[in-house]
Order: C-alpha cells, then sequence, then structure tokens
C-alpha cells in the first residue's frame, strides 16, 4: 500500500512539473503574441526610417523597445528590433498561481521579411527602455485658404480645370502636402492630403467645383 501511495505522489509531482511547464511555455506564446503585434505595425510598403520602427513598436501596449538597428526598411537588411514583452498563463489546478514571465524578441522589416513572422527570442540586452519622440506634426491643410479662393463658376457657366489648378499653385502648399485634381461630368474635384502611418486616421480635404456651387 506504502508502495502503491507513492507511485501515486511521484505520478502527481511528476504531472504539476509538467503542468508548471507547459503555462510557463503558453505564457511565453503570451508574450510573444504581444511582440507579433508590434511587429504587424510598421510592415507596409511605405519605407520607414529606423526610428519610425521603434515609435511605432513602443505604441503597443506591453511593449518595450530595447534595441533598434539599421537604417531604414529598404536599406541593407532593413530594421531590427529587439523588444521586451510580457505574457501569462494559468497554473492549472495544480498550481493554480499565475505563471508570468518577461521575454525579449527581435523582430526584422525589410524588403524580404513577411507579414505576421514570428518573432525570434533573444537574450534581453542590458540597460533601459528607449524612448521616442513625437512623429512630426502633419502640415495644415488650407481650408480656409481653399474655400476662399477656389473659383465660382455661375449656373451656365464652364469649370475651367487650369483656373482650379492655378489656384492651388498659388496657395502655396507644404511639400507634403499631396494634391489631386481630376474634371469629370462638367465639374472639377481636388483632393489635399497629408501621408498617413496606416494606422491612425489619415487627414484630407475635398472640394468640388461645378456650375452654380464650389
Amino acid at each position: 500500500m506504502r508502495r502503491l501511495l507513492l507511485l501515486v505522489t511521484l505520478l502527481l509531482l511528476t504531472v504539476g512539473c509538467g503542468v508548471v511547464q507547459s503555462s510557463e511555455d503558453e505564457a511565453t506564446d503570451a508574450a510573444r503574441e504581444v511582440a507579433r503585434k508590434a511587429g504587424r505595425r510598421p510592415y507596409g510598403q511605405r519605407p520607414r526610417t529606423a526610428e519610425e520602427v521603434g515609435r511605432s513598436a513602443s505604441g503597443v501596449d506591453g511593449v518595450e523597445v530595447l534595441r533598434v538597428t539599421g537604417t531604414s526598411t529598404r536599406t541593407g537588411k532593413g530594421v531590427d528590433v529587439v523588444v521586451r514583452t510580457s505574457g501569462s498563463a494559468s497554473g492549472g489546478w495544480l498550481a493554480p498561481e499565475e505563471v508570468v514571465v518577461r521575454r525579449c524578441f527581435t523582430l526584422r522589416v525589410s524588403p524580404e521579411s513577411e507579414w505576421d513572422e514570428d518573432p525570434r527570442d533573444v537574450d534581453c540586452p542590458d540597460g533601459p527602455a528607449l524612448s521616442f519622440a513625437p512623429p512630426p506634426e502633419p502640415p495644415r491643410l488650407p481650408y480656409e485658404e481653399l474655400r476662399a479662393e477656389l473659383p465660382r463658376v455661375p449656373e451656365d457657366g464652364r469649370v475651367d480645370e487650369a483656373e482650379v489648378r492655378r489656384t492651388l499653385t498659388a496657395l502655396n502648399l507644404d511639400p507634403a502636402i499631396r494634391t489631386e485634381v481630376k474634371a469629370d461630368g462638367g465639374r472639377v474635384g481636388v483632393l489635399l492630403s497629408v501621408q498617413g502611418n496606416g494606422f491612425d486616421a489619415q487627414d484630407c480635404l475635398l472640394a468640388r467645383v461645378g456650375p452654380g456651387a464650389t
């Protein structure tokens, strides 16, 4: 009977150790998923500087950026970012305490990297987390100026696309403002926009010049 009890006890201890190890793996997977979110943010066709990639990753909740190497996502091997995240998992019925881990992963954003790549495990470098200055404010779109300067055309008149284009040129817009002009059906449409980061709302201004209404 004692031998049976001893075997049962050893079995429970073995299973308990397995549960604890499995819980740590689950917590690590949770930490990896947070790092994966940070790797998704800067992915895209637009080239990004190393600072932009680091700032983007640090904007994800639960992510600390510890190291950034490279120049831009389109230069050389791209940009590598080392992040530190945490994850947690239940210890199970034999170990009800929550298991919490902190892990470091490296993310690469380059022409060869793919969407949703697995972050690679790395040793955490020494030193505090990096901080990044906020991105520069985008230029203000000239709503009042555009409204005041666009031509007014009588109901029986004809819209001159060239005049609309001259009006935009005379506004001396910031080079960062993208301008599009298109004529269609006797009307001329104008779009002014600033390049977004792919995640936040992108600012734009629409205008239409037509006979009898601007």
